[in-house]
C-alpha cells in the first residue's frame, strides 16, 4: 500500500514537472498578450476612427495555464490580466486589470510557439487560425 501511494505521488510530481517544462516561456506569453491586444486595437481604430499614438502594456499577471491538445499538438490556454495605458492625441486613458485569454501551441519541431485564435470564418468550433509571434 505504501508503494502504491509513493508511486501515485511520484507520478503526480513528474507530470507537473513535465507540464511546466512544456509551457511557453513567460517572455513569449507576454509577446502573445501584446500581439493579441494590438490585433483588437487595430480593429477598433479602424471602426471608430481613433488615432491611438502609443500603447503601454504593463503588469502582465498569469493566473492560470491549462495544457491541452489542439490538432494533435501540445497547446496551452493561458489566462490572466494586465494594465494598459492608451495615449491619445489629447489625453491618456488607463485601464487596470484587463483580462486576457490566449491560446499558444508548440509546433511539431518543438522549437517555436504560435498564437491560436478560433477561426471566425468557420462554424466549426475546433477550427483555429495560427499566427507566428516574434
Amino acid at each position: 500500500m505504501v508503494r502504491l501511494m509513493m508511486c501515485v505521488v511520484l507520478g503526480l510530481i513528474l507530470s507537473a514537472c513535465t507540464v511546466s517544462a512544456l509551457a511557453p516561456p513567460r517572455g513569449l506569453i507576454e509577446k502573445a498578450v501584446v500581439w493579441q491586444f494590438q490585433q483588437t486595437q487595430t480593429q477598433l481604430e479602424q471602426q471608430l476612427g481613433l488615432d491611438i499614438k502609443n500603447v503601454d502594456i504593463k503588469n502582465i499577471a498569469i493566473a492560470q495555464q491549462h495544457p491541452l491538445s489542439i490538432e494533435n499538438l501540445p497547446a496551452f490556454r493561458i489566462q490572466g490580466s494586465y494594465d494598459v495605458i492608451l495615449k491619445l492625441p489629447k489625453r491618456q486613458l488607463s485601464q487596470p486589470h484587463r483580462d486576457f485569454d490566449v491560446y499558444m501551441q508548440l509546433q511539431r519541431e518543438g522549437k517555436t510557439w504560435r498564437v491560436l485564435q478560433p477561426n471566425p470564418n468557420d462554424s466549426n468550433p475546433s477550427s483555429w487560425q495560427s499566427f507566428m509571434i516574434e
